[in-house]
């Protein structure tokens, strides 16, 4: 009997799938709904050959889009089961798990409360988490779920880095201290590297680099995560696509009164009108800018030096932290693809043990390779992140114990 396990990444206007069969690793089939809610919704998906199907559908929900995710898999011209019954469990990403839970876990009501407590610190994407969960359980009566959070990874942090300079009393009230995201990321690449490598994971420093739309740079040690960029939300830390990364919290009660701008009017700003596009006023997408850069745009060269300088700094004092670095590994969609972020960066960091190998790095795309020369102390090695699978790992491994 076949292991095969469903991950679902549902958002506020998405729904992302992929299907496992375990034993083999290999992926039946993966896609995703997009503009849901919204007119013109539909679902994209590969199909094996690796030719790419678009079905149009009006989606006004999430259970509407998990319930033809689900038609569309025991399809008898795109399907690749014959009935639901051959899942046998989903993981879910969920982006918020606030100090409730520090690995991942099988969904219960209990969790499924615990969950809910976690809307206020991530409004935007806890409730489709939520939506997604409650969507499996009515479509697929009794299948056995597990929730695995972004936050999860970065819960071993000490309290010297994961806390404010704010009254402590708010961190009691409202929990606010820093969380980090891309958790699941960061495990991920940093295992990886150590078995590509042959090292002990739990011997290591390492700051891994998972640097896309949104950026968050971790520093573990021993295995574990003692410090991330990001904080109570994904705002802090580097600049990424369109959200500001690290700001100083005077300007922006400034902005507020400058602008009249309330709460909301200031959170979209710092999320969604800032960072890469903002700055650049070009695109949130590197590869534009980098087009800009070519064609000699002074303002996507600040952008790109802005971007490049704060991962830079961030691997400084990530190694400051640590009392030094082993491996630094680049993830996410800049990471594995934009080879002249990843030069820029690790130029002139001999003093610290890393010398880039500027042939290799050069043009090399979404590959594991190591980059760095053999003379170099700090291993720099590229690990295209798969998030997904390790929530079906995750899953799997759950669902083994019990």
């Amino acid at each position: 009997m076949e292991m095969k396990i469903l991950v679902l990444n549902c958002g506020s206007s998405s729904v992302k799938y992929k299907l496992f069969n375990m034993d083999t690793h290999e992926v039946l089939a993966q896609g995703g709904v997009e503009k849901l809610g919204l007119p013109g919704s539909f679902l994209k998906f590969t199909q094996p050959d690796g030719k790419k199907v678009i079905l149009e559908k009006e989606m006004p929900e999430h259970n509407a889009a998990i319930e033809f995710i689900l038609s569309v898999l025991t399809d008898d011209k795109y399907g690749c089961i014959k009935s639901f019954n051959e899942i046998d469990a989903v993981g879910h990403r969920v982006v918020h798990g606030g100090e409730a839970f520090s690995s991942s876990v099988e969904i219960t009501p209990e969790v499924i409360g615990k969950m809910v407590e976690c809307i206020d610190l991530a409004p935007l994407h806890n409730p489709p988490n939520l939506k997604g969960i409650r969507a499996m359980s009515a479509l697929i009566p009794g299948i056995r779920q597990v929730g695995v959070f972004d936050t999860a990874f970065h819960q071993t942090m000490p309290d010297y880095a994961y806390m404010y300079g704010l009254p402590y009393s708010l961190y009691k009230k409202y929990g606010i201290r820093r969380y980090g995201f891309h958790g699941t990321s960061h495990r991920y690449v940093s295992k990886r590297a150590c078995d590509i490598l042959g090292v002990p994971y739990e011997e290591q420093r390492i700051i891994t680099a998972h640097v896309g739309n949104g950026g968050s740079i971790t520093a573990i040690k021993n295995g574990k995560s003692v410090d991330t960029s990001m904080g109570l939300t994904p705002v802090e830390g580097l600049l990424m696509g369109t959200r500001c990364g690290d700001v100083d919290a005077g300007a922006l009660s400034f902005i507020m009164d400058k602008e009249g701008m309330d709460g909301a009017g200031l959170s979209d700003l710092i999320n969604k009108r800032s960072g890469v596009a903002g700055l650049s006023g070009i695109s949130s997408d590197m590869r534009e800018i980098e087009a800009a850069v070519a064609a000699g745009n002074p303002r996507a060269i600040m952008t790109l030096n802005v971007y490049n300088y704060r991962i830079k700094k961030y691997i400084g004092a990530y190694a400051a932290a640590m009392g030094g670095c082993d491996i630094l590994v680049w993830t996410g969609g800049v990471g594995e693809n934009q080879w002249a972020t990843r030069r820029a960066v690790c130029e002139n960091m001999e003093y610290m043990g890393m010398k880039i190998d500027v042939e290799k790095n050069e043009g090399m795309c979404g590959e594991e390779m190591v980059i760095s020369t053999p003379d170099s102390k700090v291993t720099i090695i590229v690990v295209p992140t798969d998030e997904e699978f390790m929530i079906a790992a995750d899953t799997l491994e759950i669902l083994d114990k019990k």
